[in-house]
């Protein structure tokens, strides 16, 4: 089965007046979609875009994988775990939130902001939370996470270029940039597409490209 989900239909939230501007995949805060919870373990699938000095100030976590995928500008982030850190473009963040952390998000930068930040069931809740930063991530090096039972695929495509779908139970693929072609279908940027039970598929890039793979388990 493979189901497209289309940039225009994600649900529009945030505080424009606060400079910050979301689009949620799946239901997420005052969006509620009771066919639209989850696929496999993912939970959500946010693109965020920070205006310089926004962000989201201290609040909770419990029981979710976060992770993060800056696009342009820089991530600064504060957790309750003593973490303070600056994700820029290319790196990825991995916070466990496990029995419960405290985190905040902000843009302290001169430039816009825009990452996409994606959460996901652990296969067992509790624990203590952990914070992993992975810097200029290849595409040849996915990043495994096994609390979830699942691995983050980032691949850079240029024109023409293929790239081999993973055979696996469920697999989903948000395009971050360019346009790419899944079959006879067309995706762009901010497209979705989730997968049950299909093998043998792979994307070919229309132009320069950059798209988010999870291989789900489950």
């Amino acid at each position: 089965m493979i189901s497209v989900h289309r940039a225009e239909d994600r649900f529009l939230g945030g505080d424009r007046a606060a400079g910050i501007l979301s689009r949620h995949a799946f239901s997420f805060g005052s969006f509620y979609d009771p066919d639209n919870l989850r696929f496999g373990a993912i939970l959500a699938c946010n693109s965020e875009r920070l205006a310089p000095g926004a962000g989201f100030d201290e609040h909770p976590h419990s029981h979710t994988e976060i992770v993060t995928w800056v696009v342009e500008g820089e991530l600064t982030h504060r957790d309750s775990t003593g973490h303070a850190t600056v994700v820029r473009a290319g790196d990825l963040q991995h916070l466990r939130a496990a029995a419960g952390v405290r985190h905040v998000e902000r843009n302290d930068g001169d430039g816009p902001l825009t990452f996409v930040q994606m959460w996901l069931a652990p296969l067992e809740p509790g624990g203590e939370p952990s914070y992993t930063i992975v810097p200029g991530i290849a595409d040849s090096t996915p990043y495994a996470l096994p609390e979830a039972g699942a691995m983050l695929h980032v691949r850079r495509l240029a024109a023409g270029e293929h790239t081999a779908v993973p055979d696996a139970a469920r697999v989903y693929v948000h395009v971050v940039a360019g346009g790419v072609r899944l079959g006879d279908e067309e995706l762009e940027a901010g497209d979705s597409v989730r997968i049950t039970g299909e093998e043998g598929l792979e994307l070919v890039a229309a132009g320069t490209a950059e798209v988010l793979i999870w291989e789900l388990s489950a």
